[in-house]
């Protein structure tokens, strides 16, 4: 099997867990009213892991920093998407506490992470 570098990242491999989890919320919105919000909440989790992923294939830490910020921005996508879907009565207020919960743990630990790559 092939290696890249981001797989051994933790900040990867949780945005990977989140995204899961978001993409089965997103399927059981399921109805044609939620349909553009369940893809946008799929589209925004997804860049959360594809902006460390992309990042990690950097030759330089200061480029690596500036695709965490995206990665960063995109947490905060898919938490204004989460709060929309709660709105519009599409998820729960319990399901819709977790996920930000959850980005919020994960924006701290990319912020953390970008910090000490531009520190090295």
């Amino acid at each position: 099997m092939a290696y890249f570098r981001f797989m051994d990242l933790d900040i990867w491999k949780e945005s990977i867990a989140l995204y899961d989890q978001l993409f089965d919320l997103a399927d059981a919105m399921g109805n044609a009213k939620s349909f553009r919000v369940a893809e946008q909440l799929r589209g925004a989790s997804l860049s959360i892991s594809n902006n460390i992923a992309e990042g990690s294939g950097s030759f330089s830490s200061k480029d690596f920093a500036n695709f965490l910020n995206m990665a960063h921005r995109s947490v905060f996508e898919t938490a204004n998407i989460s709060f929309v879907a709660h709105r519009r009565k599409f998820i729960s207020q319990s399901e819709l506490d977790q996920i930000l919960d959850d980005l919020d743990s994960l924006s701290r630990k990319i912020t953390n992470f970008r910090k000490t790559l531009l520190r090295a």
